[in-house]
């Protein structure tokens, strides 16, 4: 008999913080590139196979959003065609796959937040092969996969925007941060609560959005960080903080100008409330200061 939950990307920090928040006495199977290499069909295969889970929750990703503009056979290989062949195995053996995607998936710009059946435009080689990941589980599984893409993620665990910040905050005179991106900061911490939310729903599939609420851009971001970093000591001066226009920076990779998501499905389905975005962040960054 199927149980447990398998947790691919076990050592990124959505990983880290699903294994933190498992529900007690939870049979977790929790494996990384140095555990199983899912580009490997043969050895994702004989994991299930060995491990057989109920759920698998698949937050593995190349996540190089510029390096994927050059790399894209190497991204479409772990974001589309790896979630194919784990998608493969747990039809094979009975389990339903929780596929973790992405607001990059969007595109181009909205007078409202995205919802979860507004229609894929990716922009870059990174949001395409996530489309791609999201089209090949669903289309083996049907309701037995559920996609639930998020946004602008951190955690204390990990490289993220936020710990960037503290660490050029702590180093540099000022910063220049984009001031045209808007979308949501989302503590990963949140999305995996959500996400263990979904576990126990095996009668939800389809597509879902989850971020925490409310709107900002990364300059918004950037000067939230900062203020709540000073509060706490994590900074010992303030340093200015000027905001610029995308074009000022340029990129590989595109990114949406407007990646803010619909989470009204989710709460409805999953009773999951989302918390605004800087009550996460004080929690994260009082998890920095006393680590």
């Amino acid at each position: 008999m199927s149980d447990g939950v398998m947790i691919t990307g076990a050592a990124g920090q959505l990983g880290y913080e699903l294994q933190r928040t498992a529900p007690p006495r939870t049979r977790m199977i929790a494996v990384d590139i140095d555990t199983l290499d899912l580009t490997a069909p043969d050895a994702v295969e004989a994991c299930i196979g060995r491990h057989r889970p109920a759920v698998i929750v698949n937050g593995a990703a190349y996540t190089a959003v510029d390096r994927a503009e050059s790399e894209p056979d190497r991204a479409h290989a772990v974001n589309a065609t790896a979630a194919a062949s784990l998608a493969e195995s747990a039809r094979r053996h009975g389990a339903r796959v929780i596929q973790i995607s992405t607001d990059f998936v969007f595109g181009g710009a909205t007078a409202r937040p995205w919802r979860p059946d507004d229609a894929p435009a990716p922009q870059s080689v990174y949001g395409r092969t996530k489309r791609d990941g999201e089209e090949a589980v669903r289309s083996v599984l049907g309701d037995r996969a559920l996609v639930i893409r998020t946004a602008w993620l951190y955690s204390a665990h990990g490289g993220n925007f936020v710990k960037t910040m503290l660490r050029v905050m702590s180093e540099r005179e000022d910063v220049r941060v984009i001031a045209d991106q808007v979308g949501t900061p989302t503590w990963a911490n949140s999305l995996a609560r959500t996400i263990w939310a979904a576990v126990d729903r095996p009668d939800v599939g389809g597509v879902l959005h989850w971020t925490d609420a409310g709107v900002a851009s990364w300059y918004d971001f950037a000067v939230a960080i900062q203020e709540e970093a000073l509060a706490r000591g994590l900074l010992q001066r303030a340093t200015p903080v000027h905001a610029i226009p995308t074009s000022a920076y340029p990129t590989a990779a595109s990114r949406p100008s407007y990646s803010v998501l619909d989470k009204t499905e989710t709460t409805r389905l999953l009773g999951e409330e989302p918390v605004h975005w800087r009550v996460n962040l004080r929690r994260m960054l009082d998890e920095v200061q006393h680590a």
